[in-house]
């Protein structure tokens, strides 16, 4: 096979589009892989992992403040953001590198470049000193997506940010205003919270949080309210004003407008993807009324051989969904797949705020909905040794089951590590686990996954510790 001609090409090199090179690589399949800008997108970059460093910093300075709770002692307590800064650029940095030796290991040939689809399963390479064109017989679209932008709003770097700028402060602000309480601003809101800020957040639905169950929602703000973080909800931020180094910021809810003055603005209000300049319309791939490019249940879109992972593929835009459409992708073409598609409820979801929030499955809200006989279980972690030997006594799990078969439908938690307990009952819903099995299943003892075991019993009334 010629050199520019290969059996896949795929453009991004995000969570989805490298871990889709290494898998067709795997599978025999020769591989190219284009990327603009970094190895590992923006979640390995600028996002998830650069974002845990950041708040992983502010989890151990918060419980540094309660060393004497502990039965323990020490002298003064200070931060250096720059050094705090320095560390989570240091560890996306590490992990970028680490992704070049995977590729490289797995015989994939990366180009750096922007791609830009030219029909006929042709790509052209152009940028960082690149321009040629290569031949794929299959091309894979995987080039993410970027921070929404709301006219009036617009980020400048300086005093108005998006979640790029907030990664890399020179600075604290010493007051803030995070508009959007997704994943992404609520994240931001408690690491800044954490060092002394003061925050204020801004969601324009109904809850914080709008994608969890309301119950865990109300949970995780009050207990962040108790942490000094103030909430507009079912507010919307119509108006900033910039001066030199402050900002003013007009907030209405039902008509009425009030004003706050801050240091600093974060924009987090969602994401659009990036389908602009790569030949979308060219090669006749379409998209979706939101805007992202619609694929079928195997990542295939409307044009013959070409195809679509991740955020630019549609919601939820989630590292660990785009690396499983890129395998699932990549093994439809080696004609491997056993033919079953995504299902996105089986997809979890967790935010690193604190206290932590992790979810998979339909809310309670949304199983009544669906008309669905409810039954739900609870556990406080104030019922479980573990959670209080580590000091961790706010949280609860919540599990929804369908009371005719007994299906999980869906498991919302919030408290310490839950972010971790999750992918328990992610197994149990992709192993179609009934409530019988979840109740017969032995938790080891001492352990915070206890209490997952325990609002399974409570949605048959048959909790044991609370």
């Amino acid at each position: 096979m010629p050199a520019n001609e290969f059996d896949v090409i795929i453009v991004g090199a995000g969570p989805g589009g490298y871990v889709g090179a290494i898998r067709a690589a795997q599978l025999g399949l020769s591989t190219a892989l284009v990327e603009a800008k970094h190895l590992g997108g923006v979640c390995l970059n600028w996002g998830c992992i650069p974002t845990k460093a950041l708040l992983r910093s502010a989890e151990v300075y918060r419980n540094m403040q309660h060393a004497e709770q502990y039965g323990l002692k020490a002298g003064s307590l200070d931060f250096d953001l720059q050094q705090i800064v320095s560390r989570s650029r240091g560890i996306a940095k590490q992990l970028s590198s680490g992704v070049a030796h995977l590729l490289k290991k797995n015989n994939v040939t990366v180009f750096h470049g922007s791609g830009k689809l030219l029909g006929g399963n042709k790509l052209s390479i152009s940028g960082n000193d690149v321009d040629q064109v290569l031949q794929g017989n299959h091309i894979v679209i995987a080039t993410g997506a970027r921070p929404r932008i709301f006219p009036g709003l617009e980020p400048d770097g300086k005093l108005v940010w998006t979640s790029k700028e907030a990664l890399i402060p020179k600075e604290l602000p010493e007051s803030l205003l995070v508009i959007g309480s997704g994943a992404i601003g609520i994240e931001f809101a408690s690491f800044y919270n954490s060092f002394g800020s003061d925050v204020t957040v801004v969601e324009v639905m109904d809850q914080i949080m709008p994608v969890e169950d309301r119950e865990i929602a109300e949970f995780a703000q009050k207990s962040m309210e108790k942490q000094g973080i103030k909430f507009h909800i079912g507010s919307k931020v119509v108006e900033l004003q910039r001066g030199d180094n402050r900002v003013t910021a007009t907030i209405e809810k039902d008509g009425q407008r009030q004003s706050i003055e801050i240091d600093r603005v974060i924009t987090a209000v969602g994401v659009t993807p990036n389908t602009e300049e790569i030949g979308l319309d060219v090669a006749g791939v379409k998209l979706d009324e939101q805007g992202f490019i619609r694929i079928d249940t195997d990542c295939k879109t409307s044009a013959p051989g070409i195809y679509a992972i991740g955020d630019v593929a549609g919601t939820p835009c989630l590292a660990h969904k785009a690396s499983h459409e890129g395998i699932h992708c990549m093994e439809q073409i080696a004609g491997l797949s056993d033919g079953h598609a995504l299902d996105k409820t089986r997809i979890p979801g967790c935010t690193y705020c604190h206290p932590q929030v992790a979810s998979i499955g339909l809310t309670e809200a949304q199983a009544k909905a669906d008309g669905y006989q409810v039954k739900v279980g609870r556990f406080p972690f104030l019922g479980n040794g573990k959670a209080i030997a580590l000091g961790e006594a706010e949280g609860l799990v919540k599990t929804v089951f369908d009371g005719r078969t007994g299906e999980l439908l869906g498991a919302h938690l919030v408290g310490a590590e839950v972010t971790e307990l999750i992918q328990g009952f992610s197994i149990a819903k992709s192993l179609e686990t009934t409530e019988k099995e979840l109740m017969e299943t032995v938790f080891p003892h001492p352990t915070l996954s206890e209490m997952m075991h325990e609002a399974v019993l409570d949605a048959y009334e048959r909790t044991i510790h609370y």
